[in-house]
C-alpha cells in the first residue's frame, strides 16, 4: 500500500499576521510557520493505513524554505519520503493551478490512496484535494471523519454532512480529505526525529514534471487577490466604577440605549 499525503505549511494559528506593503499578501518576516493542521490528521491517517496493511508513506508539499522542516516533521512523526518542488515561479497559484501541479507529481508514484487535510488554514477553499481527484480521474470522498476497512482495497468512510453522517464506499485508488476528528496525530518521537534528520527530501522539478511555467503561478492563476485588509482595531472597552448595583444600572442602560440590545 503506498500512501501519499500532500503537505502544506501555513502561518501559525496564534501568530500577528501583517500586511505586506504591496497589500495583497501578508508579510512573512518572522511568521512562525506550522505544518496545516488539518493535514497533520492526514498524516497520521497515513501512517495507521501503513501499520495495518504495510507499505510506504510519501509526503508531498509545494514550496521553498521553511517548507523542509515542515517536512522533516512529517518525516519525524513517521513518513518513509518526502517530496518537495521547488519552483519560484508556480508561487502565486489558484486551488485549481495548485491541483494541477499536485497531480503532475502524483501521477508518476503510483498511490494507492491520496489523503489531504480538508483545507488549509490560510486559505479555506476546500478546493485542492477533490480538483486533484478529478484530474486524475479517481473517486474522492471529502471531510472524512470515520474509515472502516473492508479489505485492502475497499473503505467506507464516514462524512459529515449538515445534520447527519454520509456513509460512501469507496475502491483504491481514491483520494480522501481530512476532517478534525478522524484521528488524533501523534508527536514525533526522538528516535523519530534522530532519523528525519539522515532521510533525504527528494527535490523534484517542473521540467521533470513537464509542468508548463507561464501557465501556472500568479501568471496562470483564475483568482485574484486584489486587496488584503486587517480587521479594524478593537476599541478600549468601559469601565464601571462604584457600587456593584449602580454599575449593573449603567451597563443595562448602556446595553439598552445605546446598543440597543436589550
Amino acid at each position: 500500500m503506498h500512501v501519499v499525503v500532500c503537505m502544506k505549511q501555513v502561518p501559525s494559528s496564534e501568530a500577528r499576521i501583517a500586511v505586506s506593503a504591496d497589500g495583497r499578501t501578508i508579510d512573512r518576516t518572522g511568521l512562525e510557520m506550522v505544518i496545516n493542521p488539518y493535514d497533520e490528521y492526514a498524516i497520521e491517517e497515513a501512517l495507521r493505513v501503513r501499520e495495518k496493511f504495510g507499505g510506504s508513506v510519501t509526503v508531498l508539499s509545494l514550496g521553498a524554505g521553511k517548507v523542509e522542516e515542515a517536512l522533516r516533521t512529517c518525516l519525524a512523526m513517521g513518513a518513509d519520503s518526502a517530496l518537495i518542488l521547488k519552483e519560484e515561479a508556480l508561487t502565486g497559484s489558484d486551488s485549481h493551478g495548485t491541483a494541477q501541479i499536485l497531480a503532475s507529481a502524483i501521477r508518476p508514484l503510483g498511490a494507492d490512496l491520496i489523503l489531504f487535510g480538508k483545507i488549509s488554514i490560510d486559505v479555506e477553499n476546500h478546493a485542492t484535494g477533490v480538483a486533484v481527484a478529478e484530474i486524475l480521474g479517481l473517486p474522492h470522498v471529502s471531510v472524512a471523519t470515520k474509515i472502516d476497512w473492508t479489505d485492502e482495497r475497499h473503505l467506507k468512510v464516514h462524512r459529515e454532512i449538515e445534520g447527519a453522517t454520509e456513509l460512501v464506499e469507496v475502491e483504491l485508488p481514491a483520494v480522501l480529505t481530512a476532517n478534525k476528528g478522524l484521528n488524533e496525530p501523534r508527536y514525533p518521537s526522538l528516535p523519530g526525529i534522530m532519523k528525519a534528520k539522515k532521510k533525504p527530501i527528494e527535490e523534484l522539478t517542473a521540467a521533470g514534471l513537464a509542468i508548463d511555467l507561464a501557465a501556472h503561478g500568479a501568471a496562470g492563476s483564475q483568482l485574484e487577490i486584489a486587496k488584503l485588509v486587517p480587521p479594524p482595531a478593537r476599541t478600549a472597552g468601559q469601565v464601571f466604577k462604584g457600587e456593584a448595583r449602580e454599575s449593573v444600572l449603567a451597563v443595562l442602560k448602556g446595553l439598552r440605549e445605546e446598543r440597543k440590545l436589550v
